[in-house]
């Protein structure tokens, strides 16, 4: 049985996508978008609402349309399903809860999951035509968990319902959070999408950020990208220094990429009036594996955390629940990331982590030593994350620990090494908090301060942009999410 494409065409055919680091957002849609949003004309929420909506329905629809009507039909689903659930206070309210968290979950199982489950069912009976092949909307898990955080919010009466349908729509499509996240909480911005005041601090504050996510991305993340793509690219025998250089990059890469991504949706959310909670915390400085899920993608683990894993008893239940709570989400959280057997390996991966923390309290007693466990723990991860396979996975960290044909040096690892030291050097200094700490201590100069802060953001802006233009190679990892 073979099903075919099914919902337009697969992700490895599609066009370019708009991403905040392309050339057509910097020089076309963002301009445009800031002059027709600014202009001295028409200065009222409703108009500013609705350009923005349309804009932001643009931003998704560029390469790829029809997705547009899906996620349209879903905020329409679950804005009337919201509706009903405030008119009920008991019984029914109850009822068309788990009517909109069915059809969410089901959306999500038609386009991220039913072709992994052919694929592996193809698998098991030696039979390749046995696959469904459907194309992934673009940032699905992120704009379905923030639908559901509404559909949550109101149902938990932490949020007033919104009645008019346009301002959902412009909560869920917002273009700086649509398609990477931050995962934005209905009760965050439920006020600012009607009563929010764009001001002249907000709007240098957001440009700011959003140039240090730019450069983050294009003077960091895309050279790590570089080096780490070419060695977890090798086939053939990969020597041990390879395989850690190779790690090591896809560390700073998958950081500095996401993160880079949750500064610009943040600085330009600043930039239109909206505030969005921060959504990394230098997770490379964490003492343990729980740490680390402070302070890694914090908007998508609070988000299991209240949504999922406190609703299934959380900690206040006994030790064998709490297992099966923590097995669960951590379960949930690999299949979030991707339908893949290395997502679900790494999510039980953090699940046994985190098992062991909790129970042994391990990360404490290794004293000054635990930043090094953590992190280490953390890199093996990313190998998991990162691999086309387990089977590749499994081999890459042979490598990494001596059981590869390599050797301790290869000729990979001197040209990798030579040529990107510097930005990784880089990329491990500014994992740490030494910008804040030189910012204090600039601030201690005074009026010097503030022109010696400009001048760096315009180089970094003036060095991102010229990296836009001269470069083809701009990843972004989080894209199909």
């Amino acid at each position: 049985m073979h099903c075919g494409k099914l919902f337009g065409r697969t992700n490895r055919e599609r066009g370019l996508r708009m991403v905040f680091s392309s050339s057509v957002f910097l020089f076309l849609f963002l301009p445009l978008v800031l002059i027709g949003y600014f202009n001295p004309i028409l200065k009222g929420r409703r108009f500013k609402n609705c350009f923005l909506l349309l804009a932001s329905l643009g931003f998704y629809a560029w390469g790829e349309p029809f997705f547009v009507l899906v996620m349209l039909a879903s905020i329409g689903v679950n804005w009337l399903l919201g509706i009903l659930i405030a008119r009920h206070e008991r019984g029914l309210r109850k009822v068309f809860l788990v009517i909109a968290v069915a059809y969410d979950v089901s959306l999500l199982f038609v386009f991220k999951y039913v072709s992994f489950i052919t694929r592996t069912i193809g698998l098991l009976w030696h039979d390749d035509s046995i696959s469904v092949n459907i194309a992934l909307p673009i940032g699905i898990s992120f704009f379905t968990f923030q639908i559901m955080s509404y559909i949550f919010d109101v149902y938990y009466k932490k949020a007033p319902v919104q009645k008019n349908y346009s301002n959902v729509a412009l909560y869920i499509a917002l273009f700086p959070q649509l398609i990477a996240g931050p995962i934005v909480r209905y009760q965050t911005v439920a006020e600012e999408i009607t009563s929010r005041k764009e001001t002249p601090e907000d709007f240098t504050r957001g440009f700011s950020r959003f140039i240090l996510g730019l450069g983050k991305k294009l003077l960091v993340a895309n050279y790590a990208g570089y080096i780490a793509d070419r060695i977890f690219a090798l086939k053939g025998d990969m020597s041990i220094l390879s395989a850690w250089l190779g790690v090591i990059a896809y560390t700073l890469q998958i950081f500095f990429d996401f993160s880079a991504y949750s500064d610009m949706a943040i600085g330009l959310g600043r930039i239109f009036g909206f505030h969005f909670l921060e959504n990394f915390n230098y997770p490379y400085m964490a003492k343990s594996i729980t740490d680390f899920w402070r302070r890694w993608h914090i908007s998508l683990s609070t988000w299991f955390r209240d949504y999922v894993y406190i609703p299934m008893g959380g900690n206040r239940v006994s030790k064998g629940r709490q297992i099966y709570n923590l097995l669960a989400l951590w379960l949930l959280t690999g299949l979030w990331h991707g339908a893949n057997w290395t997502f679900i390996a790494w999510g039980l991966f953090y699940f046994f982590l985190l098992l062991l923390e909790r129970f042994t309290g391990i990360e404490k007693k290794l004293g000054i030593f635990s930043r090094v466990y953590t992190l280490l723990f953390v890199m093996i991860g990313w190998v998991l994350f990162r691999a086309e396979s387990l089977p590749r996975a499994f081999r890459y960290l042979g490598v990494m620990f001596g059981r590869g044909p390599g050797g301790l040096i290869d000729e990979t690892f001197v040209q990798c090494f030579s040529n990107g030291k510097w930005i990784l050097a880089a990329g491990i200094l500014l994992s740490t908090p030494i910008v804040p700490f030189c910012k204090e201590k600039m601030k201690a100069l005074g009026k010097v301060y503030q022109p010696a802060a400009a001048l760096v953001l315009a180089v970094i802006f003036v060095l991102s942009l010229l990296v836009c233009i001269k470069s083809d190679y701009n990843p972004f990892l989080y894209f199909n999410f």
